[in-house]
């Protein structure tokens, strides 16, 4: 099974991708494989609502001037997609908010495609605000028919400056504790993940 962990952070190896890491470390533990694909910091751009998904259905974005269409592959490939974000002004970054604002239109408009697929949020703030960045991810995961697993509390890690979230003994529990519930939920899904309804 593939697990893709999207990194929202402009930040290389801050908070946000510490947190994923620590998912994804009880992923491979688990026999998964496991990627880290960083989109903070990339430009990707938003939706033009240009609707040409829809006309086409070939599973790509009509904007080709980004790795969208390349980050987008590797979504329809996994089995589970893990998103994470550092928290700015109470929301994602832009640049993952642009992400699932194109990658949630082009899977609803390509058959749902990404029924059936597990979704997770991972979240890291300073203060307040993580709740509704947490939010944000786990919106477009509900509307695409996805599979949202349990864990010990909301997925979110406290810090500020790059490295602190070492110091969050919680949220890094509760990380690992969210890759082991994704472990499970994907093994248990896997036998029976192409009788999910569509349509």
């Amino acid at each position: 099974m593939y697990a893709i962990a999207i990194n929202g952070s402009p930040r290389k190896g801050g908070n946000t991708e510490m947190l994923l890491q620590e998912v994804l470390s009880e992923l491979d533990a688990g026999g998964w494989e496991t990627e880290l694909v960083k989109v903070g910091g990339t430009a990707i751009r938003g939706c033009i609502a240009c609707q040409k998904c829809f006309e086409n259905k070939d599973n790509e974005c009509s904007v080709k001037t980004d790795n969208f269409n390349e980050i987008f592959a590797k979504l329809l490939r996994a089995d589970a997609i893990i998103m994470g974000s550092p928290t700015y002004f109470a929301a994602v970054s832009a640049d993952l908010k642009a992400l699932i604002e194109r990658a949630g239109y082009v899977a609803y408009a390509n058959d749902h495609a990404f029924t059936g697929k597990i979704g997770a949020a991972v979240v890291a703030v300073r203060r307040g605000g993580a709740t509704h960045a947490y939010d944000t991810i786990n919106h477009m995961f509900q509307m695409s028919r996805m599979v949202l697993p349990g864990s010990t509390y909301w997925n979110i890690g406290i810090g500020l400056q790059k490295g602190d979230v070492a110091e969050d003994a919680e949220g890094l529990a509760n990380m690992r504790h969210l890759g082991k519930s994704i472990d499970w939920l994907g093994k248990v899904m896997k036998p029976a993940i192409e009788s999910y309804p569509r349509g």
